[in-house]
């Protein structure tokens, strides 16, 4: 018999982010609303009376009274580096002192570090690390994240990178979309005294190496690559993502982010989920994107904690592209918030709040390959977040602030005062399976 899972009643809206980009309407708004979730799927939209005299609240197993809070879809955080081990706060500091990017790297820090630090954990360590910056995610309003490799570049780390994306899919409520990204930089030669390794080479190792045993692994979904100045040229990013692609991964790619070195056209010519940063694209660019039906993912997180400028996200939604907003979530942008992102894409990108919740949710999931997430309307996941707040515009409006009171994970609370935890649970608990040792960060 089918499960009357949730009703969310009295809503001063439901932001169902339905509407297209360019409507004057993009959140979808229903106002005096309520949502009705059977068997984890949203069964009703609209009106409360209506909804709820289809769908009795006191026949749900979670009814929550939204008493004149907004309702909108869970986030989709589309672009994430979110499993790491160790810490460079320091390094912001130095960088807040003058200390170059370049200067860090030059002794051992940036990338480098983390690589070094996250070959060095365990893979206990790896999974408790990204299982707590979930549990912030989840309790930001994220209900699924691209979680990408990347730290490892080499094998055997790689791997394991991907085994621990797995094993906290399995383990959090928040669903988890691994990326491969083995070409994320160009390693150095950490037992040689930490030279650099060749880009050609790095790549061949990448292509021969890496590419098939993760084909073999079977867990990643995509290959990203960071086509970019001080990274990896078009034609090398080619050769990996054309090499990904045998092993069935989508392709997706770092582009224009430091330079303006044609990685979105790239992104366009192999079909790729999304081309990602953007800082430095041009309007032929993201036409480019346009007709090749590439998703443009922006990242204002990024320019924030670098001080840079912001990818232009007004004329790319003028021109027609389906924007798509994510964190970035990074050792060098430590910011798990999209909420932030969302504030950070209207005042810096142009971007109106109705216009960044679709970024940040339906063309976040567009950007996954998961149409069916990222809205609120029927047959969709109830993945749901009721804002502190009576409106969807509170989100940017109240930047530094986290807006969300709850969170509904196929219409089962996770977050907020209707999820059934004690004092000190993690949203993972819900899910069960073996415990893992405090994280060694």
């Amino acid at each position: 018999m089918p499960e009357l899972t949730a009703v969310v009643r009295d809503a001063a809206e439901v932001a169902t982010a339905t509407g297209d980009l360019r409507s004057d309407d993009p959140a979808g708004v229903v106002e005096g609303a309520a949502v009705a979730v059977v068997d984890g799927e949203i069964a009703a939209v609209g009106p409360t009376d209506e909804v709820t005299r289809e769908h009795p609240p006191e026949n749900a197993t979670h009814a929550v009274d939204a008493h004149g809070r907004a309702v909108i879809p869970g986030y989709v955080d589309s672009h994430t580096h979110a499993l790491f081990a160790g810490d460079r706060s320091d390094e912001f500091e130095a960088k807040l002192r003058g200390t170059s990017y370049g200067e860090l790297l030059a002794a051992g820090g940036g990338i480098h570090r983390t690589v070094r630090a996250t070959r060095g954990a365990s893979d206990e360590q790896l999974l408790d690390n990204l299982l707590d910056q979930l549990d912030v995610m989840v309790a930001h309003g994220t209900t699924t994240v691209e979680v990408k490799s990347g730290y490892g570049l080499d094998v055997e780390t790689e791997l394991r990178m991907l085994e621990a994306i797995d094993r906290a899919d399995d383990r959090h409520p928040v669903d988890v979309v691994p990326t491969f990204m083995g070409a994320h930089a160009v390693p150095r030669d950490y037992d040689g005294g930490g030279d650099p390794v060749d880009a050609n080479d790095y790549v061949d190792r990448v292509v021969s190496e890496q590419l098939p045993a993760v084909g073999d692994q079977g867990i990643a979904e995509f290959c990203d690559v960071f086509c970019d100045e001080g990274a990896f040229t078009v034609e090398q990013s080619r050769r990996v993502l054309e090499a990904g692609m045998e092993h069935g991964l989508t392709p997706k790619v770092h582009a224009e982010e430091l330079a303006h070195r044609g990685g979105t056209k790239l992104a366009a010519e192999v079909d790729a989920a999304s081309a990602d940063h953007l800082l430095h694209a041009t309007d032929e660019d993201v036409q480019a994107l346009i007709d090749a039906d590439v998703t443009p993912v922006l990242l204002p997180g990024t320019a924030f904690g670098l001080g840079a400028d912001y990818a232009d996200g007004r004329a790319m939604v003028d021109a027609g592209a389906p924007v798509a907003v994510a964190t970035d979530f990074n050792p060098n942008c430590h910011s798990q918030s999209m909420g932030f992102a969302s504030a950070l894409a209207c005042v810096e990108m142009g971007l109106t709040p109705a216009e960044a919740l679709v970024a940040g949710t339906r063309n976040g999931a567009r950007a996954l390959d998961r149409p069916d997430l990222g809205a609120v309307r029927e047959g969709a996941p109830a993945d749901l977040v009721v804002l502190d707040a009576p409106s969807h515009v509170h989100v940017p409006y109240s930047y530094g602030i986290n807006r969300v009171a709850t969170v509904l994970k196929e219409g089962r609370p996770v977050v907020g005062p209707e999820w059934v935890g004690e004092p000190g649970d993690s949203p993972r608990d819900e899910q069960g399976d073996e415990s893992g040792g405090d994280a060694d960060v």
